[in-house]
């Protein structure tokens, strides 16, 4: 067993870990853009809409989410270590993190794709950072 404070410290570590990894990923991509075509202003829209959006789900969608998982390890019995999120969201988590390293790896000299990952890994870390 493990105390329920344990729980939300390792379900916010989570969360805040891998807004930073998206928010360097984002950047690094953002440069990489900046390289392949310098002098286009979709280089500069694409963290924009990122940053937008992102803030868009802070306030619709991951805080909701968050309130409730806090919720429901508040109401665990016999709290277990890996209880602080549900299985079905330990799946959802790995499939995200493969389709984002697939969709980085496509991205890297196709400009267009490029900026949608940007603004994709940006609007991410600042849901999850928000």
């Amino acid at each position: 067993m493990t105390s329920r404070r344990t729980l939300k410290l390792l379900a916010a570590l989570t969360w805040y870990s891998g807004g930073f990894i998206l928010l360097f990923k984002g950047t690094a991509m953002l440069l990489e853009s900046l390289r392949l075509q310098p002098d286009s202003g979709w280089v500069w829209a694409a963290p924009l809409v990122g940053l937008v959006a992102g803030g868009f789900k802070v306030r619709y969608l991951f805080n909701r989410f968050c309130i409730r998982n806090l919720e429901r390890i508040d109401d665990l019995e016999q709290p277990r270590f890996w209880q602080f999120f549900r299985p079905g969201f330990f799946v959802f988590l790995t499939a995200m993190i493969l389709l984002g390293v697939a969709l980085s790896r496509a991205a890297l000299d196709n400009f267009s794709l490029l900026l949608f990952v940007v603004a994709l890994d940006l609007s991410l870390a600042t849901a999850l950072l928000g």
